[in-house]
């Protein structure tokens, strides 16, 4: 690990009165994974959001690769996001599409890029997240952690140097939970990415963290790796581990 490519600094967001986050300040380090946990409700995922420009903060400075996103040009956060990859609860597959043309989409705006290098690239993908024999189906025709699956390899389309993921192993049952947790710390081992994984799911947590920071009303209220917050003095912080 050789840097931080996310520091996030006195971050605070509102909707209407209701404060969802109240000066966070977090970073995030090359090749790193690291999980917020928190209740629903807590604004994990309105943190993500903000990070990328989704959302636009109320105060604070948000800085990615180096470049502070409150100061910068559409277009250049635009260059920045290309670096990113997102991948949401519900995978967000385009039903009317294949798998390879939901992998192939990321690519349309990159030129020149030749169709034997876009059919290595989706080959490559679905590869990593062991579904190549999956490249002609529908989206309907897969099981949830499929769908995760193939959302996590599009995500692999433009090789991003940080992935967010939101509640990766929602709706999944426990066996197939553990595989996409497996899935994550494959991926950040074979490209070398960082990762900030939002989730409550403790197991996930456990598996995938490098480091983890804890969420309450908009506030962190501890960090420290999983053996560490697992142990806390803090009882709040405790009960997630019970």
């Amino acid at each position: 690990m050789s840097g931080s490519i996310v520091k996030i600094e006195n971050l605070k967001k509102s909707f209407g009165s209701n404060q969802i986050l109240n000066g966070i300040n977090l970073h995030v380090e090359q090749g790193e994974n690291l999980v917020v946990l928190g209740k629903s409700g807590s604004g994990k995922s309105v943190l993500i959001k903000c990070l990328i420009g989704l959302i636009e903060a109320d105060d604070g400075n948000i800085a990615l690769f180096g470049k502070s996103i409150n100061s910068i040009k559409e277009h250049e956060l635009n260059s920045i996001r290309k670096r990113v990859g997102f991948l949401f609860q519900s995978a967000a597959l385009y039903d009317s599409m294949t798998v390879r043309e939901n992998l192939e989409f990321p690519l349309r705006d990159l030129k020149p890029i030749t169709p034997e290098e876009i059919n290595s690239s989706v080959e490559e993908a679905l590869k990593s997240v062991g579904l190549k024999d999956a490249v002609d189906k529908m989206p309907s025709a897969l099981s949830g952690g499929m769908r995760k699956r193939i959302g996590l390899a599009r995500t692999l389309m433009l090789k991003p140097e940080l992935i967010l993921y939101d509640e990766p192993t929602t709706g999944l049952d426990p066996i197939t939970s553990k595989e996409i947790s497996k899935l994550i710390l494959d991926v950040q081992k074979k490209y070398n990415t960082a990762s900030i994984i939002i989730t409550h799911d403790v197991e996930c947590a456990r598996l995938t963290s490098n480091r983890m920071v804890v969420v309450r009303d908009g506030i962190l209220v501890a960090e420290g790796t999983f053996t560490e917050l697992s142990e806390s003095k803090d009882e709040w912080v405790r009960s997630f581990f019970k």
